[in-house]
């Protein structure tokens, strides 16, 4: 289930980097894709009744752990996000303030 709504969020934001001309929204379509992305390689890793991977006295014999590499790979995409968001936002200022808007359209008049 959980799967369904990260792709249902990828389409999302995907729908908003092709439909959207303001540049902010441009950005927050960006990050809702993102946010579909990571949720859907956390799910790729986990199943029901999965343990944490760390041993201790009270693991059981033949455990099955949930595999830690999706987690690691989302953490690392997650300050990717980040700083690419940052840019964005950056680059957003510069343009608002070189056209005074943060319309695609509007931006070749002046």
């Amino acid at each position: 289930m959980l799967q369904y709504a990260a792709i249902i969020l990828i389409v999302l934001g995907l729908y908003g980097l092709l439909t959207q001309r303001n540049v902010i929204k441009i950005i927050i379509s960006l990050n809702i894709m993102e946010i579909g992305l990571n949720l859907f390689i956390i799910s790729v890793g986990y199943f029901k009744d999965g343990l944490a991977p760390i041993f201790t006295s009270a693991t059981p014999a033949n455990p099955s752990f949930v595999d830690p590499l999706p987690q690691a790979l989302v953490l690392t995409a997650i300050v990717i996000g980040v700083g690419t968001t940052a840019l964005g936002l950056a680059l957003a200022r510069k343009i608002y303030q070189k056209y005074g808007t943060f319309e695609l359209d509007e931006m070749g008049e002046n």
